[in-house]
């Protein structure tokens, strides 16, 4: 081998080291005496220690690096070392070239050449560096060996080289039995192919892995999560060299439970904020249960449905909760996170399905408890489906947990609210438990609410219905058609009405009229001015004189007003009289295709008193038509009303549809589904009659 040829380390770890090593930061030193105790070896470490060049102290006896006071100890002891054969340890304090006394730590040992010549070797290192060294190490390795956290330390190859007691009772797997394996071999219960991709890039790059978070579970604790800091550092020696990859384990497991129980009540806080804003936005039952399903889908769980007692929403008495026969109930929602065909094997919404004692849903409601089955097997799902044939559809779509939340307002349970996990995986718990409570709670009261409004509306709008007039009858020289559209579910129903009143001589009167308010009260008021409309057509009075009497009748109600048109139509003159007590303006339709707001005397509405009403005319011929509303069809909160009597010009503007046609083209033209007033409506039109001879009159405006 050249001498300038590199030396390599083999296989086996055997071959020199690159210097920085233990022995350098320690300065061992090599001193060789002869017999007489003069120096004949010097190491270049010697000089480090004690202070003199190779030339300085080779041929000079050992003496000169002791103090005059302790020469005799050092002949004592350098001669039994030669004379016996016995090694000698311990410090001595020596006189450096600088003056100084420094300690060493000595280790002394006798020679034997192969001429049978002896030599003292002796070997010797800085007390103070040594001391620094042992207490390193020893600090080093008691905490290490009792630090709360795990600590690893892994060769270059990733092989474990050390672990200390933490990790051993982190890992469940005794020390000796980590020691020359990898990772892989250990933590087979967490996902080591991240892990070792970890170690292998902080060898690579020096730059550290520092608290990285890891969940799983160990063989120490199979059954339940824990949670880790991980930290991971390159270890190198004073040279640089590379030694191995520390890795620190941080246990918190109580600060991941803390987080997740912290996330959780944020999640359930947030679901019951969502469900404060989004359920009970109407009065419709069907549609509050909706809204309910659709906050608990995906949040709380895969599949949801809201099932109602069918007695309760017929308000019929509802079975004591001791009886254990079946309960009829009725589906008003159902919701599901993603299509699953699950959702088949429930009641779809407006179905009606016996379910016997037998069945949780029945149980639910006669306990007016919740009842959680966490894991469902097929037979739990039997008494959860309404049949064997959903029950196994569920367990096709993976069904494996179940939660029913009796729907209780003011007392009384009302149905239930259903949930369902199939892809979620997790259980349902005791914390799903009180969510779901407490937004079927509120959603209780809010379908509780809708289903008396509904009952209340119901009863009002088959009130009013009862008090408008059916079918027109025949009359002469003139078609008519009307319609009466409530308003929406969320609110009661007002007091407008319309009525057509055959008169003698041919004549016919068109009223339409609005009271103001709405529920029951309004729509009995509606009623007794009908009535009363009639009864003074009858008289055969002037459209004012109608409207006068009805002004005094209506003065004579509770707080009550309503604004009206009264118009009476003459065949035989084409003429049509008209008054008008603070109501929108007609519209006149001419047959030649003019449209235009009659301009009528606005007038009081009735019920204010002291204001006179008047009459005006204009003339009605075949092919013309009078529309009469009430202002549900042209009033909105975002456009004025000029705007929107224009707007009803305009539409009329299509091509003529006949007059039931047009009443309904002109409600969905005009009225959005969700307006909070009734409409009115009411088109007359002129047909050809014999002519006869009337009085001259001047036309209205």
């Amino acid at each position: 081998m050249a001498a300038n040829e590199p030396l390599h380390l083999q296989d086996d770890g055997t071959g020199p080291s690159p210097p920085g090593g233990l022995l350098d930061l320690l300065s061992v030193a090599a001193i060789v005496l002869d017999t007489r105790g003069r120096i004949v070896f010097w190491s270049p470490q010697a000089e480090e220690v004690f202070g003199y060049t190779a030339q300085e102290a080779l041929g000079q006896y050992a003496a000169m690096l002791v103090r005059d006071e302790h020469r005799d100890l050092v002949i004592r002891l350098f001669a039994e070392v030669m004379s016996t054969g016995a090694s000698w340890a311990g410090a001595f304090p020596i006189r450096h070239k600088d003056g100084s006394t420094r300690l060493v730590e000595f280790r002394n040992m006798r020679l034997l050449d192969d001429l049978g010549d002896t030599y003292a070797l002796g070997i010797a290192a800085d007390r103070t560096m040594l001391q620094r060294v042992e207490t390193d190490l020893a600090l080093s390795q008691r905490l290490v060996s009792q630090a709360p956290i795990g600590i690893a330390l892994l060769d270059t190859d990733l092989r474990y080289l050390l672990i200390n007691p933490a990790l051993e009772r982190i890992n469940g797997i005794p020390a000796a039995d980590h020691i020359g394996k990898h990772p892989h071999d250990i933590l087979t219960f967490l996902d080591v192919g991240t892990i070792e991709s970890a170690l292998r890039q902080v060898l690579l790059t020096g730059t550290p892995v520092v608290d990285q978070y890891t969940v799983g579970r160990t063989p120490a604790d199979p059954d339940h999560d824990h949670a880790w800091s991980v930290s991971y550092f390159r270890i190198e020696s004073s040279s640089g060299r590379v030694i191995g990859v520390a890795n620190s384990v941080v246990d918190v497991s109580e600060r991941h439970r803390a987080t997740t129980e912290a996330d959780r009540a944020r999640r359930r806080l947030a679901v019951i904020a969502d469900a404060s804003a989004r359920v009970g936005t109407t009065l419709e039952v069907e549609h509050t249960a909706k809204e309910l399903v659709d906050v608990a889908v995906p949040d709380l769980a895969d599949i949801a449905t809201v099932d109602v007692l069918d007695d309760v929403l017929a308000f019929r008495p509802t079975t004591p909760s001791h009886d254990p026969g079946p309960e009829m109930f009725r589906a008003l929602a159902v919701a599901a996170a993603y299509p699953t065909h699950a959702t088949t094997a429930a009641l779809a919404a407006g179905d009606l399905a016996a379910y016997g004692a037998d069945r949780l849903i029945t149980r639910c409601v006669h306990s007016g408890a919740p009842i959680v089955v966490s894991h469902a097997d097929s037979n739990d799902l039997q008494h959860i489906a309404r049949d064997a044939e959903a029950a196994a559809t569920f367990a096709q779509a993976g069904v494996h947990s179940y939660l029913a939340v009796p729907l209780i307002a003011r007392n009384e349970v009302l149905g239930v609210l259903d949930l369902l996990r199939a892809r979620n995986p997790l259980p349902f718990d005791e914390d799903d438990v009180l969510l779901a409570g407490e937004i079927a709670a509120r959603a209780a009261v809010a379908i509780d609410n809708a289903r008396w409004h509904q009952s209340v509306r119901n009863t009002a709008e088959t009130l009013q219905r009862s008090l408008l007039p059916g079918h027109p009858p025949s009359l002469t020289g003139l078609d008519v058609a009307s319609l009466y559209q409530p308003a929406m579910a969320t609110h009661e129903v007002g007091g407008d009405w319309y009525d057509v009143i055959p008169l003698a001589g041919d004549k016919t009167a068109l009223v339409v009229g609005d009271v103001m308010g709405n529920g029951i009260d309004a729509a009995a008021t509606m009623g007794r001015l009908r009535t009363a409309t009639c009864a003074f057509a009858d008289l055969d009075l002037a459209p004012d004189e109608v409207l006068r009497h009805l002004d005094k009748i209506t003065q004579g109600l509770e707080h009550y007003i309503a604004t009206c048109i009264y118009a009476v139509y003459d065949p035989n003159d084409q003429r049509c009289h008209i008054a008008n007590a603070g109501h929108l303006p007609p519209v006149l339709d001419t047959a030649d295709g003019r449209r235009r707001l009659l301009d009528l005397p606005t007038g009081a509405p009735l019920g204010v008193g002291g204001v006179p009403f008047h009459t005006n005319f204009f003339e009605l011929r075949p092919g013309d038509r009078l529309i009469l509303y009430t202002d549900g069809l042209v009033e909105t909160r975002h456009h004025s009303i000029d705007d929107r009597l224009h707007t009803l010009l305009r539409t009329l503007d299509e091509p003529r549809r006949p007059l039931g046609d047009t009443c309904h083209w002109l409600l969905h033209a005009l009225r959005h589904p969700d307006d909070h007033d009734d409409v009115a409506l009411l088109v007359a039109e002129a047909t050809p009659v014999p002519a006869r001879h009337t009085p001259h009159e001047h036309p209205a405006a």
